[in-house]
């Protein structure tokens, strides 16, 4: 199945850029994502800590499970003041 995936600030430079589609497979959940994202992108793989995802809006565990079509964004910590 196909997602699409969203990246902000320095994630988007490992991803290659602010949007991309990716396939997984059926009944991926968003480690399985972050695991492939590390395999194609070994610089991904310091950023596991601190990134965090929304997913279709909402923000999520990595233990979501992702379905055909949804988009993943891939932020990094962020503060209010």
């Amino acid at each position: 199945m196909t997602v699409r995936l969203l990246a902000f600030a320095g994630l988007r430079d490992v991803l290659g850029g602010p949007k991309r589609e990716l396939s997984v497979a059926d009944g991926a959940t968003l480690a399985d994502l972050w695991a492939e994202l590390v395999r194609a992108r070994p610089q991904f793989g310091p950023l596991e800590g601190s990134t965090r995802f929304a997913l279709n809006g909402r923000l999520v565990a990595r233990d979501a499970t992702l379905a055909e079509g949804d988009e993943v964004a891939l932020m990094p910590p962020f503060g209010g003041g």
